[in-house]
């Protein structure tokens, strides 16, 4: 389990909503991390420790330790970025327009601390038809135990 010293909002367990300030957060995470999660940012794409891995197990929120995804609803898309069919469960996150850069698109908040995670797209495969692309930076692994 990834160890969080300097963050005290942080737990796997805990479902609380957070409201925490941008000042607080820039404090307790690691500058990538708030540049994405906080700032809105995106890691180039092929980049990222997550894009094409394949270990068997649950992607959590590295900014407070919310259970998002399982590997099992991970697929391979060739986007760069790692991809997933389907949240963990409906309120793991929470959607909100995005229209910057010119484009239309659906964003991807923890349903947590209401961090970025990436977006969501409708080209992905069934049974939801969901592409939620997400940045690896903001995603931690927890592998299944044996």
């Amino acid at each position: 389990m990834e160890q969080h010293p300097a963050n005290p909002y942080y737990s796997r367990t805990d479902t609380t909503i957070l409201h925490v300030s941008d000042a607080e957060w820039k404090k307790v995470l690691p500058d990538s991390v708030y540049w994405i999660a906080r700032e809105k940012g995106t890691e180039r794409a092929f980049t990222g420790r997550y894009w094409d891995f394949e270990g068997l197990g649950t992607y959590y929120c590295a900014v407070c330790g919310n259970p998002l995804f399982r590997s099992d609803a991970k697929f391979g898309s060739s986007c760069g970025w790692p991809s997933f069919f389907e949240a963990i469960r409906p309120n793991s996150v929470r959607y909100q327009r995005d229209t910057s850069y010119g484009m239309d698109r659906t964003e991807v908040l923890c349903g947590r601390c209401g961090s970025h995670l990436g977006h969501v797209f409708d080209d992905g495969p069934p049974p939801t038809g969901k592409r939620f692309c997400m940045n690896s930076v903001v995603l931690e692994f927890e592998p299944d135990r044996k």
